[in-house]
């Protein structure tokens, strides 16, 4: 046996229709395509999300309220969570680095203060933004904010 003697395994291979060749090859005349409609016609190119003329999907379903391009996301962390954070590492200052390395956040993060627990130790807490009842509970606790 050698690579010239190779064949493909019988009826694995079949040959392609060859349409729109005479009448005599039994797929001339509309050559597959039916007597009528725009699939009949050459140039033919269905639009996205066309049903056939029937009221399409995107048309059907309900659209309401308003996606705000601008809008500035917060990752919420909570003051019992920085509590927690100081005790365990025992720190004074926490920023947005300690918060990456603790695993709270990511590095694209921004990251509000909420006013959820208690802080019991004067921190320095860096973040981008803070509730009112969160910076009054740090202020009161002893301790300092900076905004980035």
């Amino acid at each position: 046996m050698d690579l010239s003697s190779l064949m493909p395994a019988s009826g694995s291979v079949k040959t392609r229709k060859r349409i729109g060749r005479g009448t005599g090859s039994g797929l001339g005349g509309t050559s597959t395509r039916g007597l009528n409609g725009a699939q009949s016609r050459s140039g033919y190119k269905k639009k996205i999300g066309f049903e056939g003329g029937q009221m399409p999907l995107q048309r059907r379903l309900p659209k309401f309220g308003f996606k705000n391009a601008n809008r500035v996301e917060y990752k919420p962390i909570n003051l019992s969570t920085l509590q927690s954070i100081a005790d365990v590492h025992k720190l004074t200052k926490i920023g947005v680095s300690e918060l990456i390395e603790a695993g709270y956040i990511g590095k694209k993060h921004l990251v509000k203060i909420l006013a959820n627990g208690a802080i019991t130790s004067p921190l320095q807490i860096e973040a981008h933004a803070f509730s009112k009842t969160a910076e009054a509970a740090i202020v009161a606790a002893g301790g300092t904010i900076v905004k980035l």
